[in-house]
C-alpha cells in the first residue's frame, strides 16, 4: 500500500477552465495537473484554444480533438518492480554516504514514507555498523531500507566482517559501491540468500544495488558469480552445492545504479551518454545468458537532484533514480551544521576532484566541495608527494614542514604514532607491511589526513575548516538554485523525505506537462514549471500534502 504521504492531491477545484490569460485560471489548471492522481480530458481545436472537460461530460465541438494525460503518481514512476523487490512505494532510493553520514535517522525516516534509503557504513567501526543496523531494523521490521557495502581492496578481511553482519542481521539489501571486481564478501552474500521454492523457481532473498560507472565492471555484476569463487565456498562448506548451482541462473546485482557526474567516487561522466551505454551493456549480457533477461534493472545516480533532471533520467530509461549530494544537506544527514550549510551555498562550479583516503595509492579520486575548504588542493598536494619520493627521509624539508606545519598541524612521527594504534585495533597486518615498506609507510601517513578530513567536516572541528573534506556533486549546486527563494533554500528546513518526495512530484507533474505539450496545448513557462513552495511532509507523517509551483 503507498504511503499517505506518497499520495497526491485528492480535492481538485472542478468546473470547466477556458483557455484564457487570466493568472487565476491558469492556477486553476495548476491545481487540476498536481492531481496527479487524477486523469484529464482536454478539448483543443485548431487555433490551439484548449478547454478542460469535466468528468462525464463530452466535447463541446466536432471540430475538437481530445487531448488526454493519464493520471501519474510518483508510485508509478520507474520501474514498479523495483519497489516489490526492495518493498518501497517509489522508484527512487537515497544513496549512501559514507562515515554514516547516510544515518540510521536518515534511513528511518525515508522508510517511514515508503522511500528506500541506503546506512552508509563505509569507514564506520564494525560495532557502530551492528548498532545502526539494530537501530535501523526496530524501526522498520518490514523494511525498506538498504545497507551500503564499500569496497576494501587493501583490507579483504573488513568486507568479509561487514558481510557477517548482514548475514547475522538478515540485511535483504545491499549497496555495493567502489567495487572493481567481484570479491568473495559479494559472492557469499548473494548466493546464501538463494532458496529453491516448494514449485522449483529461485527465491532471491539477499539483493544487490551496485553503483558502477565503468562498462567492463557493470558487466560483472550483470554476470552470474564467477565460478572458481563458487567452488572454494563450495568446498569451504560457506554455501551448499545447490546454491551455487542456483547462482549460475542468476546475475551477481538485481540492480545496476549507473553513477554518473556524482559527488565522492566518481568518473564525472555524464549521464545522458552513460545510461544509454549501460543499457545496450546489458543487452549484450543477454545475448550470453539469455535466461537472465528481465532481472537486471539500470538506474541512474549523479546529477539528479530536480524534477526536470528525474525526469530526463527515467525517459533515457532508467528504471529507478538515486540522490545523493542533496541528502548530505539535509537535517537527518549526520554532519554538522557547518558542513550543511556550506552545501547549502555551493554552485555547480564549487566542486572538484581530490585523492581518495580508501584507495589513494591506486590513484583514485572523489569529487568534493571546494568552496570554503582548502582540503583538495592540500590532498593533490600529499599525493603527488607520494608519487614522488619513497619514504618519508626523501622528502625535502620545505615541503616536509609545508605538511606538517599547515596541513597536518603535527609532526609525522605523532601521526605514525596515531596511525599504529588505528592499525593495530582494525587490521595489524597494515602495520607490518608499512614496517618492511617506507612507502607504504608512507601511504598511511598521508591517508591520515585524508581520513580525518571528512570526520573533522563531520564534527565542526574547530580550527580544521580549511582541511573539511565534504563529498558533493555539481548536482548540489542545480538543487540550490531550484530551491532558491522557497522555504527550502534554508538549510534547516531541508527534511530528506520532503526534498525526495518534491522531486518525485515534480517529475510527476512535468511528465504531464510534456504530454500535453506532445499533443499541441502551449503553456506559459510558469505553468510548466513546478517549485517547491510549501511542505509535503513538514514534520511529522500525518501532515497534510501540499505542493506548490512557481
Amino acid at each position: 500500500m503507498v504511503s499517505e504521504d506518497i499520495r497526491n492531491r485528492s480535492n481538485p477545484t472542478g468546473g470547466h477552465l477556458e483557455r484564457s490569460a487570466d493568472p487565476r485560471s491558469w492556477e486553476k489548471l495548476q491545481d487540476h495537473l498536481l492531481d496527479l492522481s487524477q486523469p484529464l480530458h482536454f478539448s483543443l481545436d485548431h487555433e490551439a484554444d484548449f478547454s478542460l472537460i469535466e468528468p462525464g461530460k463530452k466535447a463541446g465541438s466536432e471540430n475538437q480533438s481530445i487531448v488526454f494525460t493519464p493520471d501519474l503518481p510518483v508510485s508509478k514512476l520507474g520501474d514498479r518492480s523495483f519497489q516489490s523487490t526492495h518493498r518501497c512505494h517509489a522508484a527512487l532510493y537515497a544513496g549512501s554516504m559514507a562515515n554514516g553520514i547516510s544515518s540510521p535517522e536518515m534511513v528511518i525516516a525515508l522508510g517511514k514514507h515508503g522511500l528506500l534509503g541506503a546506512y552508509g557504513s563505509g569507514g564506520v567501526a564494525l560495532e557502530d555498523v551492528n548498532t545502526a543496523i539494530l537501530q535501523i531494523k526496530s524501526a522498520l521490521p518490514d523494511g525498506p531500507y538498504a545497507v551500503n557495502l564499500l569496497n576494501s581492496p587493501f583490507e579483504p578481511g573488513l568486507e568479509d566482517q561487514v558481510v557477517d553482519l548482514f548475514t547475522k542481521h538478515r540485511v535483504h539489501t545491499m549497496e555495493a559501491s567502489a567495487f572493481l571486481a567481484i570479491t568473495r564478501g559479494l559472492v557469499r552474500y548473494r548466493v546464501q540468500g538463494l532458496n529453491l521454492s516448494s514449485d522449483g523457481k529461485i527465491d532471491i532473498h539477499n539483493h544487490i544495488i551496485a553503483k558502477i560507472s565503468r562498462k567492463e565492471i557493470a558487466r560483472r555484476f550483470m554476470q552470474p558469480a564467477p565460478e572458481k569463487i563458487l567452488v572454494e565456498l563450495v568446498q569451504e562448506g560457506v554455501i551448499t552445492q545447490q546454491q551455487a548451482n542456483m547462482a549460475s541462473q542468476v546475475p551477481m546485482a538485481d540492480d545496476i545504479t549507473v553513477e554518473a557526474d556524482s559527488g565522492g567516487h566518481t568518473d564525472n561522466r555524464p549521464l545522458l551518454c552513460l545510461l544509454p551505454t549501460m543499457i545496450a551493456e546489458r543487452e549484450e549480457v543477454y545475448k550470453t545468458f539469455p535466461h537472465l533477461r528481465g532481472l537486471i534493472r539500470i538506474g541512474a545516480a549523479g546529477g539528479i537532484s530536480t524534477p526536470e533532471s528525474a525526469l530526463a533520467a527515467l525517459m533515457a530509461g532508467a528504471a529507478y533514480i538515486v540522490t545523493g549530494s542533496i541528502n548530505q544537506a539535509c537535517t537527518e544527514a549526520a554532519t554538522s551544521l557547518k558542513t550543511r550549510t556550506m552545501l547549502a551555498l555551493a554552485d555547480m562550479a564549487d566542486v572538484t576532484m581530490a585523492p581518495s583516503a580508501d584507495m589513494f595509492e591506486m590513484g583514485a579520486r572523489v569529487q568534493v566541495l571546494k568552496r570554503g575548504t582548502m582540503f583538495a588542493m592540500r590532498a593533490a598536494k600529499l599525493y603527488e608527494v607520494y608519487r614522488a619520493y619513497n619514504s618519508i627521509e626523501e622528502i625535502p624539508a620545505k615541503d616536509r614542514d609545508q605538511i606538517e606545519q599547515k596541513f597536518f598541524q603535527r609532526s609525522f612521527e605523532e601521526v605514525w604514532k596515531d596511525t599504529v594504534t588505528f592499525f593495530e585495533q582494525r587490521n595489524p597486518v597494515q602495520i607490518t607491511r608499512a614496517n618492511q615498506d617506507p612507502k607504504q609507510k608512507l601511504a598511511l601517513i598521508f591517508r591520515w589526513y585524508l581520513g580525518l578530513s571528512s570526520r573533522w567536516a563531520i564534527q565542526s572541528t574547530e580550527g580544521r575548516e580549511m582541511d573539511y573534506q565534504v563529498w558533493c556533486g555539481p548536482s548540489m549546486g542545480s538543487f540550490n538554485d531550484w530551491v532558491r527563494g522557497t522555504y527550502l533554500e534554508a538549510v534547516d528546513n531541508r527534511c530528506v523525505v520532503d526534498v525526495n518526495l518534491h522531486i518525485l512530484t515534480g517529475a510527476a507533474y512535468l511528465y504531464r506537462i510534456r504530454i500535453l505539450e506532445a499533443q499541441g496545448i502551449q503553456l506559459p513557462q510558469f505553468v510548466k514549471t513546478y517549485r517547491p513552495l510549501k511542505p509535503i511532509v513538514p514534520s511529522a507523517p500525518k501532515a497534510t500534502y501540499s505542493a506548490g509551483l512557481s
